[in-house]
């Protein structure tokens, strides 16, 4: 059986294959165009759950995700919640640090450094006069986002220093975060139930 070393595996990661990916991605450029779908169902108060599994990735449906993976989001108490799961920008900070630790993790797989111990930590500023429709000034959504990292790798500081610049050229969601993004909202399947007349109408 071939080993993790004669494999070329860094940090877990195929490095012969993270090549091979992008060599393929280089001669047929149709291959990067990736489709990433969820299903988010309202369960009750400001409880949902999303379910995630097929994505159209290198040209053709990925079906290798045997059970879909099911995410919880809910509210804390304080905002009305039921504490099922994070919030959903509680989660944007999950998508945020899980992305960057792979960007750094397989970049410097393809460096040949070696990573022991790499933690993310991330903070958001959020003001609820946006999103209680209290203000027009102030944005519903994160005002500013820090993370800071603790990292253990065999790597001289200019070396980590271009990695993680790298890593902030390129992740997808740090993208999403800083670049305006268009997102259609449209109706699906509707069914509406006019709220009956009281007689009350002009009282």
């Amino acid at each position: 059986m071939e080993t993790a070393d004669e494999r070329n595996v860094v940090n877990g990661v195929d490095v012969d294959r993270l090549v091979q990916t992008i060599n393929a991605v280089k001669e047929h450029p149709a291959l990067a165009l990736f489709t990433f779908r969820a299903s988010t169902e309202w369960v009750e108060g400001g409880h949902a759950r999303t379910r995630i599994q097929e994505f159209f990735g290198a040209g053709e449906e990925d079906t290798t995700r045997h059970a879909p993976f099911i995410l919880v989001g809910d509210e804390p108490s304080v905002l009305l919640g039921g504490n099922a799961g994070p919030n959903a920008v509680e989660a944007v900070l999950h998508a945020l640090g899980s992305c960057l630790v792979v960007g750094f993790v397989y970049n410097a797989a393809a460096e040949g450094v070696r990573v022991s111990r790499l933690v993310l930590t991330l903070e958001g500023d959020l003001d609820l006069h946006g999103f209680l429709g209290l203000s027009d000034q102030t944005p519903p959504g994160y005002g500013s986002v820090r993370v800071t990292y603790d990292l253990d790798c065999d790597a001289a500081p200019a070396q980590i220093e271009a990695l993680w610049a790298h890593v902030k050229r390129t992740s997808p969601v740090l993208d999403i975060l800083q670049r305006p993004v268009t997102v259609n909202i449209e109706a699906g399947e509707v069914t509406a139930r006019p709220t009956p007349s009281t007689g009350r109408e002009g009282t």
